[in-house]
Parts: C-alpha cells; sequence; structure tokens
C-alpha cells in the first residue's frame, strides 16, 4: 500500500529539484561565504639593493611596474574567517612573516593557521627582511634603507589584511584549472639527461557577488619570475600578468600565488618582451577557466599549520668553518662567517629546521597546501597524485622562505637545488635524505585532521 509523503519531506524535494533545475540553467549558487580583497602599493621610494641574482654589483636605478601587497579575506557560513596574502617580493623570513601574523592576531584577532603569506619570488624586486641573507653584501647605508622598506613593508602588508577583512560581502567562490607552458625545468637547461619534469597546472579561485560580477581572482603557477634581470624594480612576469587580468576585467582584483617551481624557469627570458608574453599566456589561461563550469565551494573552511623538524645532512665543527673562513671564495668565506657567529652567540649550530606546513581544506570540493620554501615540483605533483589532481592546489613559497626544498630525487642528482645554495641561505649544509618524506607525511597529517568526514 502506498502512503504519501509527509509535507515536509515534499518540500525538500521541491527545493532539491528546484537546486538542480536552477543550476542546469547556469544559475549561481546561493553565497555561503563573504570575501572581501585589497591591495597597498609597496614599491621602494627610494633606490635599494634588488633580490634574487648574486651578480648585481649595484642597487636599483628605477622602477618598471608597481609592486604590491594584496589580500584576499573569505569567511565561511560559519563565520571563521581567513586571508590569503600576496608579495611581491623574492622572499619572506620567518621574522618577517612572524611580525606580520603577530600584528594581525592581535589587531584582528585573526589566527595564524587563517592567514597564508605567499610570494611571489621575483627577482626584479627590493631586497626585504629582518635577516639578510649573506648573498647581499651590504653596506651599512645600504642596510639601513632595507630596515625602513621592511618595516614599511610590515604595516602596509597587516593595513592590507585588515581592509581586505573590513571589506568583507556576500559572495560565492568557485575553482577550477587550466593549463600553461610557461614553466621550463631549469636543471636541464645544464644537463640535459635529467629527467625535467614540470607542473603546468594554472589553480584558479574566482570570487563573484551574489548577481554574478567578479570580484577577484587568485591564480597559481609553479615558474621562477626570473624573465628580467635588470636594475628596474617589478614583479617580472606575474605583475605583467596580473595587469593583464585586471585589465580585461574592470575592477577585478587579481592575486598570483607561486607553486612549487623551485625547479622551473620561464625560458626563453631576459628580455621585456618574453615576460610581457608570459603574463599574457597566464592572463589567458585564466580567461579559460572563467569562461568554463567551475565547482562552487559549498563546505565550511577548515585550517590548520605546524612545523615538522626536517634534518640537516651536516653540521659543520668550529675548525672545518675556522677553515672556510679564509676560502677564496668570498661567499664560502661569508657563510662561515655567519656561522661562526651563531656558535658564538648561542653555543651551538641546530641540526634540523622547524619548517611550516599549512593545510586549508574547502569542503570536499578543494585541499590548498601552502609549503615553505622554494619547492621543487615533485612535492606538488606528488601530493595532488594523492589528493587528487582535480580538486588540489599546492603553493610552495609560503610563510617561510628558508631555502630550497629539494625532494629525495633532486638531492641524489645533486646541483644547485639540492644542496649547492644552501650556502646563500646561510644554512649549515643540505638537507637530510629524509626530507621528502618528512614534509609528505606532515602534508597528509594535517589533511587528516581537517578532512570534513561528513
Amino acid at each position: 500500500m502506498l502512503t504519501s509523503p509527509a509535507p515536509q519531506r515534499l518540500a525538500s524535494c521541491l527545493l532539491a529539484a528546484l537546486l538542480l533545475v536552477g543550476n542546469a540553467f547556469g544559475q549561481s549558487p546561493a553565497p555561503t561565504w563573504k570575501a572581501g580583497v585589497a591591495k597597498t602599493v609597496i614599491t621602494p621610494k627610494e633606490t635599494i639593493w634588488m633580490a634574487g641574482f648574486g651578480s648585481r654589483e649595484k642597487p636599483s636605478e628605477g622602477v618598471r611596474q608597481d609592486i604590491y601587497v594584496r589580500a584576499a579575506a573569505l569567511q565561511d557560513a560559519d563565520g571563521k574567517t581567513a586571508v590569503i596574502a600576496t608579495l611581491d617580493l623574492a622572499g619572506i623570513e620567518k621574522e618577517m612573516a612572524d611580525a606580520i601574523a603577530e600584528r594581525c592576531g592581535r589587531e584582528f584577532n585573526l589566527p595564524r593557521d587563517r592567514l597564508v603569506l605567499n610570494i611571489s619570488h621575483t627577482h626584479s624586486g627590493p631586497v626585504a627582511g629582518l635577516v639578510l641573507m649573506p648573498l647581499y653584501d651590504l653596506t651599512a647605508q645600504q642596510r639601513e634603507v632595507v630596515r625602513k622598506y621592511t618595516d614599511d613593508v610590515i604595516a602596509k602588508s597587516v593595513e592590507t589584511i585588515g581592509q581586505a577583512i573590513k571589506a568583507l560581502q556576500p559572495a560565492t567562490v568557485e575553482f577550477g584549472q587550466s593549463l600553461a607552458g610557461i614553466a621550463v625545468n631549469r636543471r636541464r637547461a645544464t644537463q640535459r639527461s635529467l629527467p625535467g619534469p614540470v607542473d603546468h597546472d594554472v589553480p584558479v579561485l574566482a570570487i563573484r557577488t551574489p548577481d554574478k560580477k567578479l570580484v577577484a581572482v587568485l591564480v597559481g603557477y609553479a615558474a621562477h619570475a626570473t624573465a628580467l634581470n635588470d636594475y628596474l624594480i617589478s614583479n617580472d612576469w606575474p605583475g605583467f600578468a596580473l595587469s593583464e587580468i585586471e585589465q580585461r576585467h574592470p575592477g577585478v582584483t587579481a592575486l598570483f600565488l607561486q607553486g612549487c617551481g623551485g625547479d622551473a624557469n620561464p625560458l626563453p627570458r631576459r628580455v621585456e618582451k618574453l615576460a610581457r608574453m608570459y603574463g599574457e599566456i597566464l592572463a589567458f589561461a585564466v580567461d579559460e577557466v572563467l569562461r568554463g563550469r567551475m565547482t562552487p565551494l559549498t563546505g565550511s573552511l577548515r585550517t590548520t599549520l605546524e612545523t615538522t623538524e626536517v634534518p640537516f645532512h651536516h653540521v659543520p665543527t668550529r675548525a672545518e668553518l675556522d677553515q672556510r673562513s679564509h676560502d677564496a671564495n668570498p661567499f664560502v668565506r661569508q657563510h662561515a662567517k655567519r656561522l661562526l657567529e651563531v656558535l658564538a652567540r648561542d653555543g651551538k649550530i641546530a641540526a634540523t629546521y622547524p619548517y611550516p606546513v599549512q593545510v586549508w581544506q574547502f569542503g570536499k570540493e578543494l585541499t590548498f597546501i601552502a609549503l615553505g620554501g622554494e619547492v621543487v615540483v615533485d612535492y606538488s605533483l606528488r601530493l595532488k597524485a594523492r589528493y587528487g589532481f582535480d580538486r588540489t592546489w599546492v603553493a610552495g613559497y609560503s610563510n617561510d622562505i628558508l631555502a630550497y626544498i629539494p625532494s629525495r630525487r633532486v638531492l641524489n642528482e645533486g646541483g644547485y637545488e639540492g644542496g649547492e645554495s644552501m650556502i646563500y641561505f646561510g644554512r649549515p649544509s643540505r638537507f637530510g635524505a629524509a626530507v621528502e618524506e618528512i614534509i609528505v607525511e606532515k602534508v597528509n597529517d594535517l589533511v587528516e585532521q581537517t578532512t570534513d568526514i561528513q
């Protein structure tokens, strides 16, 4: 015998049917988010030493394009607010990131795990940081310029994050991806027998008002911002990409998140025409995503950030450092001098480094992973294979640019990313063989912590 469904059940079925029909006709999902964006110019007002290339012999000589700190604030239906902030810089050290995060926590009640600080890694930006890498042998006057500029960037970053939070309004948030052939595995440029993996994915987060007006675009890609190497301040090809996106979509604020491009370069390079071309390529890829069907993010936001200790392969003794302090190579001498100062101050040189790993889960639709350092491509490919290429976004260059982060493959191959570069970051040696597994397992722990099991 058939019985009629209860009125409440009939209403639920009718609502579900209406939602399905609405989606079929392209109607936007009901807004479950609030979002706000802001951006502030951080172009230095005076000549300043530029970051990224040790071959530079003088400070900046002008400005090709303004550089910015940009922020996108998101608040889920439960009232949890989180912010992604991007800075057009070569690096951000732990001390600088901590200073920004501490002030945001105090002024906006923003927990540390709900703030991502990602840098574009432009090699045409100014040196900024509270602890200068030994790569830059600056005079006292030049250090003072950098110190004042760093203080200004910290203040403007906090201000911009606050503006984004203040601007929170109802919004829809959607995720999609495209591809762009900008990156080349740069290790093959000097040794063509190497395998040369790259990550050409272009992840895109689109923020719209409830009436479908696009207000912000977050886009990622994995390749060094090294198309230019002169003495003009700029955000390199990511800067041209963001300008192109914003010109194509008036009123939109665009943010660029650097991916796991530690071993990737845009090639060929070294002329502005190419930098502009790479920017246009990324902008075309973004438009391809925006024109297609994107995945609405409807679940709650779960966030976490933890550190895991990654070991160095070797900690040099005082005798080894004393010997290196007389080396013919000036960078070796500077490196040894810095470690001797650490040894004198602390009585030891740390055998491990606290490596930051951050995970945001947007319901079941998107896993966002932010890793510290100049992460090589193997991490992105491995993590996306583990959690789903269609629903995983992996950003490197986040929260602390401590060094290159090699995979086991790159460690075995050696070379610049495999360990030679550590001297410029002031680290005691290359990382130990377990570095990849330690980081990957920490990511897995945090993904499990934040996964929505309902």
